[in-house]
């Protein structure tokens, strides 16, 4: 089978890493590699920081307008060239064609064309005479070259997530993709290219150290990952040497509150869709169903129902819902835990891998689960969705909020006031209700807790990648 040669994109043109090394790029859906990307050394590395740096007083000193303008076509040409792009993601993450066209694509090219607006409408406190014969006044202003590190479920829309805000910011970028999911991203830069200034946006392959040689470089002057709490934690250590800006979107466990007056199945409907997105490869995944006691019965039922109408298949499957896990290690990683289910738990639908070719794993349902079991408390990851049963409303919150997490949640009943409680009293950075996993441009996406913190989307997002200056005249005679 012949493979492709990958290669970094640096100042403005693809370059092959210095230091020769290259790793297997696998499809998911065959389990076989088609590509070989570079693994990056200090060298690239520091090339990369080198163009970011040299690039960053003139990407800075644009106006919001221009700045503006290159954003609006990159959009324009992301959307253009939103095939090959669907391509590239597809055959480095095994998802569905039809639904990363319709699914991610539009909230994509929204999100860059979001920030190009933003990027003119930064505000700060207006000016004024705070102190006699002085005026002041406040700057925001880009902080610099930003390091940034983005996961493999959703490489392309993480890093449009990553690179929009920074962008249009006014900042210079070095990213990293993870190392099984390369290939969309460096076709973004390529794109982007065509209208940003040679080393505003760069792109560096590699694995594990590479990320970490990239987040110990004293060049960048904040680091920004989308990626597992384990990870998120070494950056902010590794950051912290150099006093650097950290921005951690990390994991979650999302609890799904189902009371009583919700509708049963079409709930379950809903949260399945919501759960098994992406083969639940999703920190905001509908993974943790808390249901009521006397509709508990009922929804299980729907939801086993759900998972067994859930079409699975690889890129040969057209209709598939999901595709398969990103790669063997998350397989095997999602087979333990329900290998190890306990005994007072019992697996309802799915709970094995689909075929011997790729990393295929049938939806699943476990129910039975208590509040300590580790299919509660940690993130699978996977195609999974645990259903416990509360007895009151007091319980459902304790439970929920009993979690390292602090991502996202959602909540389902009829009852307004009973809503309006639940998302006070839920500790998670985005709470829906009657609805689970939408996100909209406008609106700010971040957790708490080992969930991380900083947002993505929005203003918010827009204004992290940002720093505060204080300017003051002296008026006086």
């Amino acid at each position: 089978m012949t493979t492709s040669r990958l290669q970094n994109f640096v100042n403005g043109e693809y370059v092959d890493a210095k230091s020769g090394r290259t790793s297997d790029v696998i499809d998911p859906s065959t389990g076989e590699a088609y590509a070989q990307a570079p693994v990056s050394g200090p060298e690239d590395i520091d090339a990369a920081y080198s163009a970011a740096a040299a690039a960053f007083e003139g990407w800075r000193d644009a106006t919001p307008q221009e700045r503006s303008v290159a954003l609006l076509r990159f959009a324009d040409a992301v959307e253009a060239r939103a095939q090959e792009l669907v391509d590239a993601e597809c055959r480095n993450t095994g998802k569905p064609v039809a639904l990363t066209m319709s699914e991610e694509v539009p909230p994509m090219v929204d999100n860059i064309r979001f920030f190009a607006g933003a990027a003119r409408i930064l505000e700060g406190k207006s000016t004024g005479e705070y102190m006699a014969d002085h005026t002041s006044s406040v700057r925001r202003e880009p902080i610099g070259v930003v390091g940034q590190v983005t996961p493999w479920n959703y490489p392309m829309m993480m890093a449009i997530w990553k690179i929009a805000p920074a962008l249009a910011a006014g900042n210079t970028v070095v990213l990293k993709p993870s190392d099984t999911t390369p290939a969309s991203t460096l076709l973004l830069a390529e794109i982007a290219a065509e209208f940003l200034p040679p080393g505003v946006l760069n792109v560096i392959c590699g694995d594990r150290e590479t990320g970490a040689n990239l987040v110990r470089h004293p060049t960048p002057q904040m680091v920004a990952i989308t990626g597992s709490v384990r990870a998120g934690m070494e950056v902010a250590k590794a950051a912290a040497e150099d006093l650097k800006r950290v921005h951690l979107e990390l994991g979650g466990k999302a609890p799904v509150v189902v009371f009583d007056d919700a509708d049963p199945e079409a709930a379950a409907q809903a949260i399945a869709g919501a759960g098994y997105f992406n083969a639940g490869q999703d920190c905001t995944a509908a993974c943790r169903v808390l249901a009521g006691p006397r509709i508990a019965d009922d929804f299980t039922a729907a939801l086993v129902e759900a998972a067994k109408n859930t079409k699975v298949g690889g890129l040969d499957v057209e209709d598939a819902d999901f595709g398969p896990v990103n790669n063997a290690n998350q397989l095997a990683r999602v087979k333990g835990f329900i290998e190890r289910t306990p005994g007072h738990a019992e697996v309802l639908a799915g709970g094995e891998q689909i075929g011997d070719r790729g990393y295929l794993f049938a939806p699943t349902v476990v129910a039975g689960l208590r509040q300590d079991d580790e299919m509660v408390q940690n993130e699978i990851f996977g195609p999974v969705i645990t259903v416990q049963r509360f007895s009151d409303e007091d319980e459902a919150v304790r439970w929920a909020n009993d979690v390292k997490y602090g991502l996202s949640a959602s909540v389902w009943t009829n009852d307004h006031k009973r809503a309006m409680r639940m998302t006070k009293r839920l500790d998670f950075g985005a709470v829906w209700v009657n609805t689970h996993i939408p996100f909209v441009s406008e609106m700010p996406h971040g957790g708490f807790r080992h969930s991380g913190y900083g947002k993505d989307l929005s203003m918010y997002g827009l204004e992290d990648y940002t720093r505060i200056k204080h300017v003051m005249h002296y008026i006086g005679d």
